[in-house]
């Protein structure tokens, strides 16, 4: 089943989305965003975490994470 962007559920079918799509710039349906209980300044601030620690390591350090990670992604 499709996700919208903050995991709402979706039709599946094309016709059945484009539908849904239809209604929702009407105004017929509500297209609401829940809240995902996340506190705004923590996620912030988780934000401005990861920057700071890209900024703060070398060059060949963040390239070896991202090859970590790309032979994690691709083991699959």
């Amino acid at each position: 089943m499709p996700k919208g962007p903050k995991g709402q559920k979706r039709p599946a079918d094309a016709v059945g989305l484009a539908v849904m799509i239809g209604k929702i710039a009407t105004g017929e349906l509500d297209d609401e965003i829940l809240d995902d209980g996340k506190d705004p300044a923590a996620k912030a601030l988780g934000a401005k975490g990861g920057k700071a620690r890209a900024a703060k390591l070398t060059a060949e350090q963040r390239s070896e994470i991202a090859k970590k990670a790309a032979v994690k992604r691709w083991s699959e």
